[in-house]
């Protein structure tokens, strides 16, 4: 009998050598966590796998002596007791890039808008330190939201941390998505959904669709019914998506629509990882946790591209209480925040945004000169309109300067007024203040204010007016037409 010879060669390239690779074993595992036996190498924020038909993946959350708490990111339903898992040695990346615009997708890169995804060859890790001192620039752009009380009162500048708080359904969300419409092509908009309801989720990527934004953002999606592990990371995730556009020099604007449910994601994980709680059940952890988040947003450096990360972070308070927990610990950590009145909502003054109780403190610095001007008068004019109303509602006999400089207020909280999804230029804002400052508009009926902006900036918009022209051209030429509109 003659027997062939066999010749076993190692492909090219490969060479024979010891491996070693830990492995694991699950000993219980629901409500989005996994306990895990073995892995006595392992590092916090570590992936894992599990194997199985799904390849569920996982990541390490709690390290104790005997055991380890992991994090499910999907496929939970596949893993039980006995099941074997893998370290991957890695922490976890997502996909970046420009494929990514236009895309509804969930913070492991999956699509949830029923197209196929390539994705991008380039990843960045969801969890990294934010930029330090000396690689951040002083906040000097604007970032224009189209509103006239955020524009004016309360500017917003390029790398700048400005919270939305109030109470549920006073405006949050439609002022974050205005600003997002409201951004031309150089501006890249990430926008976070973290706990939402599906409806919610899909009213505002309908809005995005048909505004024309979604063309430039990208929206990231955790709904109420994933995982709280994936609620977790989709802030992380979304952040990462919106740094690429900031390492590379350019400005992205980010959206986390809200770090309330973030929090009690965090508190879930948390609680069912037997962390100690602290002050309303919240581990002790999450000041932390939100404000190496936050730290992200800013300006970088000219030696680094002078790229730029604005953050808008949403939290939600109860029966406007905003000395609790989570909200003091936001306000705290952001550049200014954006106050919603449940009594403002009430009485029809939308947006209802308390100027007494909003401030920024830093995006003053980004305003144009001419604007910064305008507005700071403005403001202090309607504050103290608002004192005086409390006190005429005493009943108290009034001064005819008084009863004056009630009504000018009362017609500035007019101008004020402005439906959602209809942005105003910021020329036009200027030109509506300069008006009102100079008395232009003294006299004019309220239901007539809108009309009579409206027709102020279809003339501003047709004209050569500038930021930077001459104020006394402004008063002339807004006077000229002033006068010319009241004519029959």
């Amino acid at each position: 009998m003659v027997r062939a010879a066999v010749s076993l060669r190692a492909p090219e390239g490969y060479r024979f050598s010891l491996r070693v690779r830990e492995q694991g074993e699950v000993i219980a595992v629901g409500d989005g966590i996994a306990w895990i036996a073995g892995l006595p190498s392992a590092a916090l924020d570590q992936l894992v796998t599990f194997e199985g038909a799904a390849r569920a993946r996982g990541m390490l959350f709690n390290l104790e002596e005997d055991r380890i708490g992991a994090i499910v990111l999907d496929a939970e339903g596949s893993i039980a007791a006995g099941t074997r898992v893998l370290s991957a040695e890695t922490r976890l990346e997502i996909p970046v890039g420009n494929a990514l615009l236009g895309r509804v997708i969930d913070p492991l890169c999956r699509p949830l808008d029923g197209r196929e995804l390539e994705l991008p060859t380039v990843t960045l890790p969801i969890d990294v330190r934010a930029p330090s001192i000396a690689q951040r620039a002083d906040v000097h752009e604007p970032l224009y939201t189209g509103n006239t009380i955020a524009d004016t009162m309360l500017p917003i500048g390029r790398g700048q941390r400005q919270l939305l708080i109030g109470d549920r359904g006073l405006g949050k969300t439609s002022l974050a998505l205005d600003t997002v419409v409201n951004q031309g092509d150089d501006v890249i908009s990430v926008y976070v959904l973290i706990g939402q309801r599906r409806s919610e989720i899909t009213a505002i990527v309908a809005t995005l669709r048909q505004s024309g934004a979604l063309s430039r953002s990208v929206v990231v999606v955790a709904e109420a019914d994933a995982p709280p592990g994936l609620q977790y990371i989709a802030p992380y995730a979304g952040c990462a998506i919106a740094e690429h556009w900031m390492q590379a020099g350019g400005h992205a604007l980010i959206v986390f629509d809200d770090l309330t449910r973030h929090a009690q994601a965090y508190r879930s994980l948390s609680l069912l990882l037997r962390r100690p709680p602290g002050r309303e059940a919240y581990p002790g952890d999450i000041f932390f946790l939100h404000s190496r988040l936050l730290e992200r947003a800013t300006v970088l450096t000219s030696k680094l591209g002078g790229g730029s990360l604005t953050a808008l972070p949403i939290v939600d308070t109860q029966e406007g209480e905003i000395a609790a927990y989570i909200p003091t610990n936001l306000i705290s950590i952001t550049d200014g925040q954006t106050y919603f009145d449940a009594q403002l909502f009430s009485a029809g003054t939308l947006p209802a945004i308390d100027v007494t109780r909003s401030v920024s403190r830093v995006g003053g610095n980004a305003q144009v000169p001419a604007v910064a001007a305008e507005a700071g008068r403005m403001r202090l004019e309607y504050l103290q309109f608002l004192e005086l109303e409390r006190f005429a509602r005493v009943g108290t006999r009034l001064e005819a300067s008084t009863v004056a400089k009630i009504a000018r207020g009362r017609l500035l909280r007019e101008m004020l007024k402005q439906d959602r999804l209809s942005p105003r230029p910021i020329l036009a804002q200027l030109g509506a203040m300069i008006a009102y400052n100079d008395g232009l508009l003294d006299g004019v009926p309220l239901e007539r204010a809108h009309a009579r902006l409206e027709d102020l900036q279809a003339q501003i918009a047709a004209s050569s007016l500038t930021l930077t022209t001459q104020r006394t051209q402004w008063s002339s030429m807004l006077a000229q037409w002033l006068k010319a509109a009241e004519k029959p």
